[in-house]
């Protein structure tokens, strides 16, 4: 009987691995597009970065939240989430389990022989093991940060150390097809810029198939100091949190995140951009007075559309309460949150984003292109007004953020009438304006009345 049940044991055992290697058997792995500017999975087709910022995920939910959260972003369309793997050298997560050996990134705390069927058993990396586990049954992929930057300024990694620990990180998944790799964490590259580049360079020497970025300080772009750097696969920039009025830093873009991208776009060798941390939905403007006015679900619309439009390979979503997972054993909030996470994962501009990635995935995505041309000139606006536009060969998608009337010059894409829609970004719904002659300027009128939040997309399809 005994002899039995250790077979029977076994069976289970060897049954639970198959389960967890083969969660994520139908996630592709992803790669930079051939043109240079997008990305794609590994049979070609495009990946339209859709990210949320969990980035406490690891350490403050336990397994059941960890489930719920996954299930929440799968619904709404996010494919991508932003996770710190270490938040600080001390980190530990909801079970009290340490991630490394007296605070040093060059010992991470494991233990042998847990079973992935006995999560009572796990370590710290085990838990970070289920979680991206489970974000690949869900067609999740894991952008991790592997140590946030102040950790580095603060001289608690060093070359050496953060060598061994980006092999360690390498080796543990370079299996797991739905992991991406963000060097960095809210840091200038120029701060201990050899520890980052021994960090992204490890990593893509040790875990090729894996992309791998940086993620900068707030209105800083990573190809200031990386875009030579053969282990940058896509550039990454923090447009923030400030206003255009408390902007000021060196480029004092303000809320104009396109000119992020727009300064990308032009860059050698070629390579996609993404704006990983835009206002977060429920945050203060500014960041760090709670007296100011909080961003809302427009301005997350309005930052995901000016940034894809102008050319970026998708888009981060963020919100306060989620980032940081706040719940009711908190002792209080970072940066003025007043919801629980748990009610915050329905806010709506999370469930807005899902009707940018299925308006750009409905046209043929790798031929698009930014083109500022298409509005007519002289009305292009400026902050609020600015009004942005991307074509391909048949068709053209113009965003107004705020309802003005766009002045079109005809002719950009191909065949001698348009078809023209309304698209709405707040539910995804179409409404058909008419067939029109594909020459000459047309003044397009979008519904209700002119005011920030009334934001609208015209698209032009080739009538033939």
């Amino acid at each position: 009987m005994k002899k039995l049940f250790v077979i029977i044991s076994s069976v289970i055992f060897l049954f639970a691995c198959t389960q967890q290697k083969s969660a994520h058997k139908s996630m592709p792995l992803l790669k930079v597009s051939d043109n240079g500017h997008y990305l794609m999975d590994s049979d070609g087709n495009p990946f339209f970065w859709l990210g949320d910022t969990g980035w406490l995920l690891f350490t403050k939910l336990n397994r059941d939240e960890v489930k719920q959260y996954l299930d929440n972003r799968e619904q709404k369309g996010f494919n991508v989430i932003q996770v710190m793997v270490l938040h600080s050298v001390s980190a530990a997560n909801i079970y009290g389990d340490s991630a490394l050996v007296n605070r040093d990134v060059a010992h991470p705390l494991t233990t042998k022989g847990k079973a992935f069927e006995n999560p009572e058993e796990y370590d710290y990396w085990d838990n970070v093991d289920y979680v991206v586990n489970e974000a690949g049954k869900r067609g999740i992929y894991i952008a991790m940060v592997p140590v946030w930057g102040g950790n580095v300024k603060a001289g608690y990694v060093d070359v050496d150390q953060g060598k061994a620990y980006a092999e360690f990180l390498a080796n543990r998944y370079k299996n797991a097809p739905n992991v991406i790799w963000v060097d960095g964490g809210d840091i200038l590259g120029s701060d201990s810029i050899a520890v980052w580049n021994t960090i992204g360079s490890t990593l893509k020497q040790d875990d090729p198939n894996h992309l791998v970025t940086f993620h900068p300080r707030g209105r800083m772009q990573s190809s200031m100091w990386f875009q030579n750097q053969s282990w940058l696969d896509f550039n990454m920039f923090q447009s923030g949190h400030r206003r255009y009025d408390q902007d000021d830093t060196k480029l004092a873009y303000g809320e104009d995140n396109w000119r992020y991208v727009q300064t990308d776009w032009h860059l050698e060798p070629t390579k996609p951009t993404i704006d990983g941390e835009p206002s977060y939905e429920g945050i203060p403007q500014g960041l760090h007075d709670t007296t100011q006015p909080y961003w809302n679900d427009a301005d997350a619309r309005r930052y995901a559309y000016w940034a894809v439009f102008a050319g970026a390979a998708g888009h981060t979503y963020g919100d306060n309460a989620v980032m940081q997972f706040y719940g009711p054993t908190d002792n209080g909030s970072a940066y003025g949150a007043k919801e629980f996470w748990t009610e915050a994962i329905n806010d709506p501009g999370a469930g807005q984003m899902q009707y940018l990635k299925k308006l750009m995935l409905s046209r043929p995505y790798f031929q698009r292109v930014p083109d500022s041309t298409i509005v007519n000139n002289g009305t292009q606006g400026e902050k609020y007004n600015y009004e942005i536009a991307t074509r391909g060969k048949g068709y053209a998608f113009i965003y107004t953020y705020n309802g003005r009337n766009i002045a079109v010059n005809m002719g950009k894409i191909e065949g001698k009438e348009v078809r023209a829609n309304w698209y709405n970004p707040r539910n995804g719904e179409t409404t058909e304006i008419g067939k029109f002659a594909n020459e000459g300027v047309h003044e397009f009128d979008p519904p209700s009345e002119v005011e920030n939040g009334n934001d609208w997309v015209l698209i032009l399809d080739s009538a033939k």
